[in-house]
């Protein structure tokens, strides 16, 4: 009898540890992520930290819109006990869309290993190429419910690539590691999350204009209410989105005005460059970029519209500057508003004047626009500084963007998502 009771005893306890460790180890799909983002105030970029290895560290990454992988020096004290190098010809490659064998010559390293995956890595600022290798590593993002933040999400096979410290050159932010891409490409991060977790395919971009606060990048289910409660959904306007042959993001714009008066410049420029044509997004670009033809027009008609504020000498990148002493002392009154109008002409990205100009130095303000000259990578680029304090939605399902209004003043302070508060994967218990 004793011994029944004893049986039945180790098998109920069985059971129970059993049913226990299975729900603990159930699948965590979280609705929605985010990646608080913080302007670094010596280049104009933003940069993401996000949890990487095992065990796990905080690595800032440069956000690249237009990146079609999340990239990262390996070749410096990469220490982790998860890091794994896909085979050539393997899944994990032919999804990143890599055919070639990678052959290292140095003794076996995170980065370097022989019969892996090979992947064309790229610097975003300089455009310089390397080879790297396709790896794989725990990724761990904080999740969200509604305005608040919720359990850590983790990835334990995150592709990503590996790429030579040599590759950070050009002006990076100081200690930045790698390159965090947002492109249309499946190991890009937004298509990558999506597919692991289940939720659609769209992510949210919100860049703080000050480095005193933190922007986001929000994925899956992104919320439109800010902290204060206002709705940004009923200030957004979406137009058709492009995906260009190395995954970046492009619109259609069809004209610019100044004060509500078109620009006069050739257009055709705007459907025609480099084989493909539209206007690039791009936050690896810190001021919006124009092609020389186009520049030279719009600062002339700029200056036309900006009555009353001398001009001074230009303070290199930006080629033409003012007397900030001059300048109206109102956000809304006394400046240019610029509007790009869309392929519907009803609909446009608005500007505020004083949005596109930059204090260059002491009582001296620019025109936040760069000419690019001849040889641009699209007619116009629209950068970093203008897509501050604006709420960019890529609905990657739909193939549309959307982007919040700043007519009259600015509905969107991407401070007020404020997802700072996160849990560290070691108190999270219940991370996937």
């Amino acid at each position: 009898m004793a011994s029944t009771l004893n049986f039945l005893l180790i098998f109920f306890t069985a059971l129970f540890i059993t049913s226990e460790s299975s729900v603990v180890r159930s699948p965590f799909r979280p609705n929605s992520l985010v990646l608080p983002v913080h302007k670094d105030s010596a280049t104009g970029l933003h940069v993401a930290n996000i949890r990487k290895r095992t065990p796990q560290v905080s690595v800032p990454f440069l956000v690249d819109l237009n990146g079609n992988f999340l990239w990262v020096v390996c070749d410096q004290n990469y220490l982790s006990s998860t890091y794994k190098a896909p085979f050539c010809h393997s899944t994990q490659c032919s999804r990143a869309g890599d055919h070639y064998c990678h052959k290292c010559h140095s003794a076996a390293q995170p980065g370097c290993h022989n019969n892996t995956c090979a992947v064309m890595t790229i610097n975003p600022l300089t455009r310089r190429y390397t080879v790297g290798e396709l790896a794989q590593d725990v990724v761990s993002i904080q999740s969200i419910q509604g305005s608040n933040t919720a359990r850590i999400a983790t990835i334990p096979n995150f592709l990503f690539a590996c790429a030579p410290s040599s590759l950070l050159q050009g002006p990076f932010p100081k200690s930045v590691q790698g390159v965090a891409g947002l492109g249309h490409a499946p190991v890009a991060l937004p298509l990558q999350l999506a597919s692991h977790f289940g939720f659609p395919p769209q992510f949210a971009l919100c860049l703080a204009s000050s480095n005193n606060t933190s922007g986001s990048i929000l994925f899956g289910n992104v919320p439109f209410k800010l902290a204060t409660g206002s709705d940004i959904s009923q200030s957004m306007a979406y137009t058709p989105l492009s995906i260009g042959p190395l995954a970046e993001y492009y619109i259609l714009v069809k004209s610019i005005k100044i004060n509500n008066k078109t620009v006069p410049f050739n257009t055709s420029l705007l459907s025609s460059t480099r084989g493909f044509g539209g206007t690039m997004i791009s936050t690896t670009t810190p001021y919006t970029v124009l092609e020389h033809s186009i520049f030279t027009t719009f600062a002339r008609f700029f200056v036309e519209q900006f009555v009353g504020v001398p001009q001074v000498e230009s303070v290199p990148p930006f080629g033409l500057c003012f007397n900030s002493h001059i300048l109206p002392p109102t956000r809304v009154g006394g400046y240019p508003n610029i509007d790009f109008v869309m392929q519907n002409r009803n609909v446009s990205w608005t500007i505020l004047g004083v949005d596109s100009l930059v204090n260059a130095r002491p009582n001296v303000s620019c025109l936040a626009f760069v000419d690019g000259g001849l040889n641009t990578r699209a007619p116009i680029v629209i950068g970093a500084y203008q897509l501050e304090d604006h709420y960019l939605h890529f609905d990657l399902s739909n193939s549309k963007v959307g982007f919040s209004s700043s007519r009259l003043s600015h509905p969107v302070n991407c401070a007020n998502f404020n997802f700072t508060s996160a849990l560290t994967p070691e108190e999270d218990t219940m991370k996937d």
